[in-house]
């Protein structure tokens, strides 16, 4: 089986957050168990210079469309995985997103099936990922290649004036109505990749559930709950890369293989920082609201009576001015940014992982954490519901100060009994979150979008 993703970043070329580390893991999976994977993103100017260039100059047009730029095409092979980087004048500058990522992500999206043509790649399944891929599957479906699209986090949908963008899009002026790509008089790429796939699926069970509902729907809740009744709807939960993230075999820790042994990352973690002895709640997370950052900076009065608090990211500058204020207090650390190493030590040293999100729709860090034996404190939301067990980590329901403040209570209680914390910490270093799982889901749901006849586009509800 021929499949190729697209994607807007993939570890470890480029990366934000979450997309990436899929991208990086899931095709070598993939390829693994048979498959022929391409993987295709943009040559943003920060990709490492390990990539070959193959050719430049321009594609061919297609009659009706404005023309593309000019692109210049380079591959990496490695694990097995082809990774293909189309390159455009408007992806070379530093960064991944900008403001004008509509119109960027729009020739991206004109420009892939041309390239994986001049390449001899024909896809038997095209697996798009994230509204910057929407337009890539709508462009399948007009070439007849079946497509599968991901949602990673439907909040990020790449909307713009209808009127703009439909001059960026290369489809057909019929493609621009209620049913297919407007939305509340905006273009919307989200919307592309869920109208003209074969099969939407997101990142966990419970999280497609969710966004069938008006709280997590985004405004896109009808649509989806269409796409459910139409059994084109499913949540596959992502998995973990345990290779990277292994507490046995981590250069960046002191490695140990049970809770018993995690001793000296706790404590080279205190040492860093010059923490007490107080144990140690920590979070690595874009600091947004949707992470529910703004709740735990609310619960520091509370908190730093019971734990030393660190945290590690970067994003809202509110957020961040008010994690730096804390800062002064001796129980709180705030490293702004992203640093990988020292996330890899506060995983490994803390006791405990704060992820108090708004929603989730999957979530790897809790993950990541439990690996270490570091034991999650999570809402009740999304991922966060199919990844922590009731007999690891502790759950609230309610997005407020009060429930993170007693869960973390509850935490406290329960790390006050070294026997009772121990057992919690071993079940969670004993979780299975391996890719092979999630990986031959995708690959039987491929074979059955191969299998079965396309879904009309025509007779979609207004979103």
């Amino acid at each position: 089986m021929q499949v190729v993703h697209v994607a807007s970043e993939v570890f470890p070329f480029s990366r934000s957050g979450g997309l990436g580390d899929v991208l990086g893991v899931l095709p070598a999976v993939q390829a693994g168990l048979g498959a022929e994977v391409t993987v295709v993103s943009p040559w943003y100017a920060d990709v490492p210079g390990d990539v070959t260039p193959l050719w430049s100059g321009a594609l061919p047009g297609v009659a009706g469309q404005p023309p593309l730029p000019e692109v210049r095409v380079g591959e990496v092979r490695r694990t097995g995985v082809r990774f293909v980087f189309v390159g455009l004048a408007c992806f070379d500058r530093p960064g991944l997103y900008h403001p004008d990522d509509v119109w960027r992500f729009s020739l991206f999206g004109r420009a892939v099936l041309p390239v994986l043509a001049q390449l001899g790649v024909r896809p038997d399944v095209l697996h798009g990922h994230d509204w910057q891929a929407g337009l890539v599957v709508a462009h399948a479906r007009l070439s007849g290649v079946r497509s599968v699209f991901s949602v990673h986090n439907l909040q990020y949908q790449g909307r713009w004036n209808l009127m703009d963008a439909m001059g960026w899009t290369g489809l057909p002026e019929w493609a621009f109505t209620h049913e297919t790509l407007e939305f509340h008089g905006d273009v919307n790429l989200m919307k592309a990749g869920l109208v003209f796939s074969s099969q939407v699926t997101t990142v966990s069970p419970t999280y497609a559930r969710e966004i069938t509902t008006p709280e997590f729907g985004e405004g896109l809740e009808g649509l989806m709950r269409h796409l459910q009744g139409a059994g084109r709807l499913s949540g596959i939960l992502n998995g973990l890369d345990q290779v990277r993230w292994d507490p046995a075999t981590d250069p960046d820790v002191p490695l140990f293989t049970d809770p018993r042994g995690k001793g000296a990352a706790v404590a080279a973690l205190r040492s860093e920082f010059g923490l007490d002895g107080a144990p140690i709640l920590a979070s690595v997370s874009r600091l947004a609201e949707q992470k529910g950052m703004d709740l735990l900076i609310g619960a520091l009065p509370q908190l730093v009576q019971d734990w030393n608090v660190v945290v590690l990211g970067g994003g809202d500058p509110a957020l961040e001015a008010a994690l730096r204020e804390w800062a002064a207090h001796p129980r709180v650390v705030f490293a702004q940014g992203m640093n990988e190493p020292l996330a890899h030590r506060i995983y490994a040293g803390a006791d405990a992982f704060a992820m108090p999100s708004r929603f989730e729709p999957c979530g790897l860090s809790q993950m990541i954490a439990m690996r270490y034996g570091t034991l999650p404190v999570v809402r009740a939301t999304g991922g966060l519901v199919d990844t922590v067990p009731a007999d690891v980590g502790f759950s609230f329901a309610e997005a407020s100060v009060g429930g993170l403040v007693a869960a973390c209570g509850e935490a406290r209680a329960a790390f006050d009994d070294p026997a009772r914390w121990q057992e919690r910490a071993a079940r969670a270093m004993r979780l299975e979150f391996s890719w092979d799982g999630p990986a031959r889901e995708y690959l039987g749901l491929y074979a059955r979008v191969l299998s079965s006849a396309a879904p009309a586009v025509a007779g979609l509800v207004e979103a």
